[in-house]
């Protein structure tokens, strides 16, 4: 079987999002770090394969293709291993509807916004925007509570684990990096117990960066 390449950087999300569905489905890959971040901007040569300057981008025998939400799917479908996508349509339904509200709400206002002003900002010597971090707590608290009334059980969209659990763990291990997260998790216990269930995965030891 040819090995796939992602291309991106251990420590985006996004990438880690990527990992984690290649771990739960067993399939060996290659990291090839990429730095957007670069002071000339994204290389040349990631351009070509992800027009945006992103990461992650994905190949597979031939076959590219870019977007997290993407990567993951056709994960799950070329090749085998356990389901990561639920059959039924409600459930499906609910996995995409958990993604779009992790890219439209986690990952702006808890990474980059919580995350960032109280731990990175420190980290890069300036003080954290304590207003900003004031008006994205209310945010927040609606943000985990829509994800907590997806799905009844410890999973965030089915019975069992999906491509939205996996999606969201490694924005939540940096939100639960700052006291407000680890506050706000307490108060939202079925958050708490999904946490604790998608922390213990190997998958999420197997691609942690520190």
């Amino acid at each position: 079987m040819t090995q796939p390449i992602l291309y991106g950087a251990a420590y985006s999300v996004y990438v880690r999002a990527a990992r984690m569905a290649l771990a739960e489905k067993g399939v060996g890959y290659r990291l090839i770090e990429v730095d957007v971040f670069a002071p000339n901007g994204p290389p040349t040569e990631h351009l070509s394969r992800q027009p945006f300057g992103k990461i992650p981008a994905f190949e597979h025998a031939g076959f590219r293709v870019y977007e997290t939400g993407a990567i993951t799917r056709y994960i799950d479908e070329a090749f085998d291993g356990p389901a990561l996508q639920p059959s039924d349509p409600r459930s499906r339904a609910r996995m995409t509807q958990a993604i779009s509200i992790l890219d439209g709400h986690v990952y702006p206002d808890l990474v980059w916004g919580l995350y960032v002003e109280r731990v990175e900002a420190p980290r890069l010597g300036r003080a954290p925007d304590e207003a900003r971090i004031a008006r994205l707590l209310p945010k927040a608290e609606t943000t985990l509570a829509a994800l907590s009334a997806l799905s009844d059980g410890p999973w965030l969209a089915a019975p069992g684990p999906t491509l939205a659990d996996f999606h969201a763990a490694p924005m939540f291990d940096l939100f639960v990096c700052t006291p407000e997260g680890q506050a706000m998790l307490l108060r939202h216990p079925r958050m708490a117990d999904w946490w604790r269930a998608v922390s213990a995965r190997p998958s999420f030891s197997a691609t942690a960066t520190v």
